[in-house]
């Protein structure tokens, strides 16, 4: 990801983000670098067939 960074406020309920940091610790991550992780790679999914991830969970 190129370029400056955008600081926006995120808010999320205890137990999302409590599992977050549990994904974000076992990946080495930070919560807040795990949540842009994440981001990328839904929006990169979404770019390469037009489809929202949860389309695609619930297709399966």
């Amino acid at each position: 990801m190129a370029g400056k960074k955008k600081q926006i406020p995120l808010r999320l309920g205890d137990e999302l983000y409590d599992e977050l940091a549990k994904w974000a610790e076992a990946d080495f991550r930070s919560v807040n670098g795990q949540i842009e992780y994440l981001l990328t790679e839904c929006v990169k999914q979404h770019n390469k067939n037009g489809k929202y991830i949860s389309d695609i969970l619930k297709e399966k």
